[in-house]
């Protein structure tokens, strides 16, 4: 009876053991993903995806000759933000991803502090009247400065992300791609902008494991490492195509009827 005892009891502590273990391994492991001490999204990377990047200033001047020598397929750069803002770098940028070949996009830093519909006018006067050829136009929605702390009411937001998307839509006769993490996302568009493609940001785990296959961008990557760009940034935003979809179906290839500025 003793030796049946001590039997289980040495199973009791094996089980126990391994329990330990095993929490310990995946703490350990989770805690390594937030810190970004590992990136497991690579892992979910195939050798045929169509990889592409997004940037701004702070990437200053690219080489896009250097990023398609990188199996970069795609860029999206920050054209403008708000009412008034326009990247310095876009210009420049905008060009050398044409002249490289490069399927080149451009998006909005969205602003709440001016309407839907000043926004789109910057947009469409800086990044010009036409999109034939290009990739579809962003709006990019986070809650940045103060609004992380006083954010606004989601009829605030709907309705002035809505005006944008709209005016956007009759200028380049396509409905602008919808840029934002998971919980904004859920918290302020989900059910008012299902018509509009998402791009989400992932950076900790696959994309497919939170949106499913509803998204046409996944940004995968925050601290991406390549050569070619001359600002004080070190790191690139890695960026990849739903492998379901191809660039073609991210390009304007009809002109409207008319644009409305």
């Amino acid at each position: 009876m003793k030796r049946a005892h001590s039997a289980t009891f040495r199973i009791i502590l094996i089980v126990v053991f391994l329990a330990v273990a095993v929490g310990m391994t995946i703490w350990w492991f989770y805690v390594a993903i937030k810190s970004k001490t590992i990136f497991i999204n690579e892992w979910f990377i195939t050798e045929n995806a169509v990889r592409g990047v997004d940037l701004s200033n702070h990437q200053a001047q690219v080489d896009m000759q250097q990023l398609a020598a990188q199996n970069i397929k795609f860029v999206y750069m920050k054209a403008t933000e708000g009412s008034t803002y326009v990247d310095n770098y876009f210009a420049a940028n905008w060009q050398n991803a044409k002249d490289a070949g490069l399927a080149r996009g451009a998006y909005h830093f969205f602003s709440f502090d001016s309407t839907g519909e000043e926004q789109a006018k910057n947009f469409i006067d800086t990044v010009g009247d036409s999109l034939v050829g290009d990739l579809f136009p962003v709006i990019d929605v986070e809650l940045h400065g103060k609004y992380g702390l006083n954010p606004p009411t989601k009829s605030d937001v709907v309705r002035e992300v809505k005006a944008m998307s709209d005016t956007l839509e009759a200028q380049y006769g396509i409905k602008p791609i919808i840029y934002a993490q998971r919980d904004l996302y859920d918290l302020y568009l989900k059910g008012d902008f299902n018509e509009n493609p998402r791009w989400v940001r992932s950076i900790y785990f696959p994309a497919s494991w939170e949106n499913g296959d509803n998204w046409l961008i996944w940004q995968y990557k925050d601290q991406g490492e390549l050569a070619g760009y001359t600002g004080g940034e070190k790191y690139i935003d890695l960026d990849v195509l739903n492998p379901h979809k191809t660039l073609d179906d991210l390009t304007i290839n009809n002109p409207p009827s008319g644009g409305i500025f």
